[in-house]
């Protein structure tokens, strides 16, 4: 896996790490980490092989949001133009948001604008006690619409309300009281030691059903994939007798059962 912006290297147990890379301009966006994102999230992540994704940053923060030489590109484009270009911004989020693998953040430093789009994705994010986040949009005239809907549905609209019109900038402790991040921890060594501890429990569960309970998640919270189940308890209902009678289902119930471990640890003890 070659990128020009990240780096992307999947391990023996199926961790897949994807690190922002470009620490020189605070792992900032650009066109090219865009395109790269949507590759790996949306191809790479998606081979079998990966079980669990870690999202973090080289340097020393997380993502500053909008590269400067790629947001001045933006004055001098047509409406026509910077609508095909937000597209594809909303695009890239919404494919990292629609990953079936699970997304651990491991989140340092700060996370300004579009980087706390990028930690509202996660399935699990974690981050040091200095952290910096803001929404900081408003300040230079815009809004943070390409990453409102995931934002959105991560805080909820009372504490996005407050965040997105005040551009404020919060510690970790407000991000997990508003529910952007799970855990706040002391340093980055303890950042390592728990993203750590969350991914070996993670690697605990069976594939197939951790993409299952994500695409649950999603189905019911968000108001488009909701009205495609206008009876949520039969959804759910087809849902867990499918997984009952699949593969991974019977075999995981019968390991339990059995007092052993499920087909799927075994293969990675071998």
């Amino acid at each position: 896996m070659s990128y020009q912006t990240l780096q992307a290297n999947l391990d023996s147990r199926g961790v897949l790490t994807v690190s922002l890379n470009r620490p020189e301009i605070r792992n900032a966006f650009n066109e090219i980490l865009i395109a790269e994102l949507g590759q790996v999230f949306g191809k790479d992540a998606l081979k079998p092989e990966v079980k669990v994704v870690i999202l973090r940053g080289e340097g020393p923060i997380f993502s500053a949001g909008g590269d400067l030489n790629w947001m001045k590109k933006s004055i001098e484009l047509n409406y026509e133009d910077n609508l095909r270009d937000t597209r594809i911004l909303s695009q890239m989020f919404a494919t990292m948001n629609e990953c079936p693998k699970p997304v651990v953040g491991a989140i340092h430093g700060a996370a300004i604008g579009g980087g706390v789009g990028m930690v509202s994705i996660c399935d699990i994010a974690i981050a040091t006690k200095d952290t910096q986040f803001s929404l900081s949009e408003v300040r230079l005239g815009i809004v943070p619409a390409c990453i409102g809907p995931f934002v959105i549905s991560k805080i909820g609209a009372s504490h996005a309300r407050g965040l997105f019109m005040s551009a404020e900038r919060f510690m970790a402790p407000k991000a997990k009281e508003v529910g952007l991040i799970h855990e706040v921890v002391a340093d980055e060594a303890a950042l390592a030691a728990e993203v750590e501890r969350v991914v070996s429990n993670m690697l605990q569960c069976g594939p197939n059903a951790m993409a299952a309970a994500k695409r649950l998640v999603l189905d019911l919270s968000w108001p488009e994939r909701r009205a495609q189940h206008a009876q949520p308890l039969e959804y759910v209902s087809r849902l867990l007798a499918d997984l009952r009678v699949s593969p991974e289902g019977q075999e995981g119930l019968k390991a339990f059962l059995e007092k052993r471990k499920p087909s799927w640890l075994q293969k990675d003890s071998k």
